[in-house]
């Protein structure tokens, strides 16, 4: 029998001293349930992913010195193996460095693990900073049970579909009891059901007993969900993890097959997940909570413009950081609608949320004045509408460095994706909350909002109101773009293809083909995919967004600004 304790912890990159604290007090716990190990996840000691701080030598350091402090730690409890994830130096050609698994005993270093394959698509760039291991099977045996490890990408080539090889195969030569995979395996909508089948199958292939611990929390624009598993060859899934928050568990494996400590069954492990909007509200919240923590932000500021985007901003901002750390301004002008600001009051109101007025058109009158004054030309047309933008957007910043709230940006993925937005206007801020969801997803997700409040926060008129950027008379967005529900259903298969559901993958497809039926839709699909193309340049210089899909700008997306597309 072994008593396993999976240490699912919110890590922070670059706190070595913080992350050795938390795993000590980790241990400490596993050490009471009378845990034979206590498992952390990958690259634990520093954070996955620090990205070039592995070039500096100082963080090499510090990361040596954590590592010495947990082995200190470890020679106190000799009944407890702790198994953590840690950059480890290498000797010889190639990289400095290895991505490793340690296994620390009594003060010392009993088994290490170097990861052989090595992640360079989507978010991933791991090959930039550390050398793959060699192709072999390390297991450990821990009291009475042979255990064998692996490292998150180890796990995921079963298929050999994109290496060459397989660690899977030689663990199944090594045949252990049980596998430990550490893993820093990045949330997106149906990743935790695509973890689950390919673990269960290739434990069922290989006739594999695996415990998966996996890193939470949220890293710039990228969110861990935790929602660690174990996996019997036969029955598959049988625990998991909480997801989105942290969890310190402790199993019990006997002759293949997990337990709890207290004897009691384990519960049955749904197949499917949180539902597509639920699973958006959870990830955005802990998306924004660790990304304003960890940048030294307690309130937010959103520019309120009565419209869909901005009260959806509101309304989770709202629900992952509570009212009293929320703030709203209206910026009305000329042309906004007595209705958007009245709408902007009632949003805020339902959220008990503070909303400020500043009122733009003097502004905008003394800037057009200037400007003629200057240039002998007068402000019309597009550069009328955009300095309406970067006005409002300048007021928002002056807030924000003025109070030290954190500026959201309100553009959702649709706009994004064809430079539907205002370089320097609606663009300003430290992080976007909605730039992966399309605006069809942007209607579902408020209307799920007011639907697990129980109540109206999101008005009902802010839904149905036609969406206008009002920065001219009587505008609407479908002046200049094609109806949302069309755009996109073309951008998803423009911009993220079969990395799709099926199910989405095949309706946009479908749609697109009927749309290349006829000359209209043929030359509707090219104007959408030059707008995408063209507008790179705003989106490589927007804030960053919190990834939610598996294709999303800023993080899984690397296009060039000045190349030929068509």
């Amino acid at each position: 029998m072994l008593r396993i304790t999976l240490a699912q912890l919110n890590f922070t990159v670059g706190d070595i001293e913080g992350n050795v604290e938390r795993m000590i007090e980790a241990a400490r716990q596993a050490a009471l349930e009378d845990s034979n190990m206590i498992v952390f996840s990958e690259l634990a000691l520093c954070a996955y992913y620090p990205g070039d701080m592995l070039e500096e030598k100082h963080f090499l350091t510090r990361i040596d010195e954590g590592l010495a402090t947990l082995k200190r730690a470890s020679a106190k409890q000799p009944d407890l193996y702790w198994v953590i994830g840690t950059p480890t130096h290498s000797e010889g050609p190639g990289k400095h460095l290895r991505n490793s698994l340690l296994v620390l005993h009594k003060g010392a270093v009993r088994l290490q693990y170097d990861k052989q394959l090595l992640p360079t698509y989507n978010i991933f760039d791991e090959r930039r900073h550390f050398e793959p291991g060699p192709d072999v099977a390390k297991v450990l045996r821990i009291g009475e049970t042979q255990v064998g490890f692996l490292i998150c990408e180890d796990g995921w080539n079963d298929d050999g579909g994109d290496y060459t090889t397989n660690p899977f195969m030689r663990m199944a030569d090594a045949a252990p009891e049980v596998v430990v995979s550490i893993n820093a395996s990045p949330s997106n909508m149906g990743k935790r059901e695509q973890r689950h089948q390919v673990f269960a199958d290739a434990a069922r292939r290989h006739d594999l007993t695996i415990l998966y611990v996996n890193q939470i929390g949220g890293h710039d624009q990228i969110v861990y969900d935790g929602a660690s598993f174990a996996v019997e060859p036969e029955r598959g899934v049988v625990f998991e993890a909480n997801r989105f928050v942290e969890d310190i568990r402790t199993l019990q494996l006997r002759e293949g097959h997990f337990s709890l400590i207290d004897k009691k069954p384990l519960t049955s492990v749904p197949k499917e997940g949180l539902p597509t909007m639920s699973f958006y509200r959870e990830q955005i919240g802990l998306g924004l909570r660790d990304y304003a923590r960890r940048c030294g932000f307690q309130k937010v500021v959103v520019g309120s413009s009565g419209g869909i985007d901005s009260a959806l901003t509101l309304a989770l901002a709202v629900d992952a950081m509570g009212a009293d750390n929320v703030v709203a301004v209206t910026m009305p002008s000329h042309y906004s609608s007595i209705g958007s600001v009245d709408d902007s009051v009632a949003l805020c109101h339902n959220l008990g949320i503070t909303l400020y007025t500043h009122p733009i058109a003097d502004l905008v009158h003394q800037y057009a004045k200037q400007f003629l004054s200057a240039f002998e030309k007068p402000l019309t047309g597009l550069p009328l509408e955009n300095l309406q933008a970067r006005i409002r957007g300048t007021i928002l910043m002056e807030y924000s460095n003025s109070f030290g709230n954190l500026l959201l940006t309100t553009g959702n993925k649709s706009e994004l994706s064809v430079g539907y937005c205002t370089l320097y206007g609606d663009t300003n801020g430290g992080l976007g909350l909605i730039g992966d969801l399309y605006k069809t997803e942007v209607f579902a997700l408020s209307r799920h909002i007011n639907e697990h409040a129980g109540r109206e926060l999101i008005p009902q008129v802010i839904i149905d109101k036609e969406p206008s950027a009002e920065l001219a008379p009587g505008q609407r967005d479908a002046d200049s773009l094609p109806p949302y529900p069309v755009l996109d259903e073309i951008l998803k298969l423009l911009i993220e293809g079969e990395g799709l559901s099926v199910g989405e993958y095949d309706h946009a497809r479908q749609f697109v083909q009927r749309q290349q039926a006829s000359k209209k839709g043929r030359e509707l699909v090219q104007r959408v995919r030059m707008l995408v193309a063209r507008s790179e340049y705003k989106r490589r210089q927007a804030a960053p967004i919190i990834r939610v899909r598996a294709k999303a700008f800023g993080s899984g997306r690397q296009m060039p600004i000045a190349a030929r597309y068509i």
